[in-house]
């Protein structure tokens, strides 16, 4: 819709200010534009119909006919609505992958929404602790919670897993030697790398092993004096298969307090609970690996879990203290609505009473072949209409991924709506 002038354009080839177009007071208050202006304000229509104008007045003389009044205010009132538009736009997920991240992962269930909308309209006493009226700790809202779904002495929330993994290491191996196995240097979407938040973070990273066989004996010929840290980085998002080793949580962790170090593990997607019990493949637990001796463990709020997005660290109560110590905690706090979405969601597990009604992701992941198919035979019909000139269509089976990282080799059995152009 926009034109500009090419640098060294002569005043002849183009109209500056034709006085043939009508002025911005006019359009304004023409009656389409006047009623829109109540609608979404004066400010927005007037820069609407001023970037309209410029745009006629760039246009080279001679081309065309300067536009119409008519068509001037239609598009000033395109322009208008399309810039009052949310850029958030809602779309339909027909990827055939549950929680994904481009689409914004886990969608809420409606507990988590109703205490969002609660937490917007009212005050909460976010960091205010009643009994005593002194100041609190925003952390209590759901300590309590994560140390009984994970069996954690001591619990932290930030904005989202990666935030954890930087904060954990800043707060424990800053300045030190952080060992991890080299088939463990993961690397997520936008470009988060172990190596690079390492570096971030001010800690040496020892490289232990190999690509796809590490030894209990490689992580303890690699720890000096130097050493604080042992990590372990669930590839969540790749496998290594064929000629593989690798060490257990609870021989690192044994490992790690014989040495007076401590044992972190990022499990990234991170399960609050066992999900073979539906029929899904089992992901790693936080319980499993605190059990097992992880001082730290973190995970995310908005994949597996259903709840939005933030980044969980659970552990003993020395290390979380000195996490929860560090002034990047500050920069990397959550904010009252997250704090009411997770603790809502989290309460739902707490419950352990129907969660797959509960929680969308569960619910959408345990969803049956036969259900999906019974969907797609409803949306067919509309399809046709709209595009059977054009395309054939058929229902076929087919296999969906759960996505954002999450057992990156299981397949979900699904339905789809196939379209192919016609010839």
């Amino acid at each position: 819709m926009s034109s500009s002038i090419l640098p060294g354009s002569g005043e002849s080839e183009v109209r500056k200010n034709p006085r043939h177009l009508p002025s911005v007071d006019r359009l304004l208050a023409t009656p389409a534009l006047s009623a829109l202006s109540e609608t979404l304000g004066r400010s927005l229509v007037k820069r609407a119909v001023q970037a309209e104008l410029a745009n006629a007045r760039a246009q080279p003389s001679g081309l065309a006919d300067p536009p119409s009044e008519a068509l001037l205010i239609d598009r000033a009132l395109a322009r208008t609505q399309q810039d009052a538009a949310s850029r958030l736009r809602g779309v339909i997920n027909l990827t055939g992958t549950v929680i994904h991240t481009n689409l914004g992962r886990a969608l809420l269930g409606e507990e988590a929404i109703d205490a969002v909308a609660a937490a917007m309209r009212g005050y909460r006493a976010l960091e205010f602790d009643i009994a005593s009226g002194e100041r609190g700790d925003r952390d209590d809202v759901i300590e309590e919670l994560l140390c009984r779904l994970t069996g954690a002495e001591a619990a932290t929330v930030v904005n989202n897993c990666a935030a954890a993994v930087l904060l954990a290491l800043v707060a424990l191996g800053a300045r030190k030697e952080v060992l991890i196995s080299r088939g463990e240097q993961i690397e997520i979407g936008g470009s988060f790398r172990m190596p690079d938040i390492m570096r971030a973070a001010n800690c040496k990273l020892i490289e232990v092993g190999t690509t796809n066989r590490t030894h209990l004996h490689d992580y303890r010929d690699a720890i000096t004096e130097k050493s604080s840290l042992i990590v372990k980085a669930h590839r969540s998002n790749y496998a290594v298969t064929g000629f593989t080793s690798e060490v257990g949580d609870a021989e690192l962790g044994a490992l790690a307090r014989a040495h007076g170090l401590l044992y972190m593990v990022d499990l990234g997607s991170g399960a609050l609970i066992d999900l073979s019990q539906w029929g899904l493949p089992r992901e790693p637990l936080p319980s499993d690996s605190l059990s097992k001796g992880a001082d730290v463990v973190m995970f995310s709020g908005d994949k597996l879990l259903g709840g939005p997005q933030a980044g969980i660290i659970v552990g003993s109560r020395v290390a979380i203290d000195r996490i929860k110590r560090h002034p990047l905690k500050r920069a990397l706090r959550v904010s009252k609505l997250v704090l009411a979405a997770l603790e809502a969601t989290l309460r739902v597990y707490d419950s352990g009473h129907r969660l797959p009604e509960r929680l969308p992701v569960l619910a959408m992941l345990t969803r049956s072949r036969a259900d999906i198919q019974q969907a797609c035979h409803r949306v067919a019909g509309p399809i046709a209409a709209f595009a059977g000139d054009v395309f054939d269509m058929q229902i076929a089976d087919c296999a969906s991924q759960i996505g954002s990282g999450a057992l990156p080799e299981e397949r979900l059995p699904s339905a789809a709506v196939m379209l192919r152009p016609k010839s």
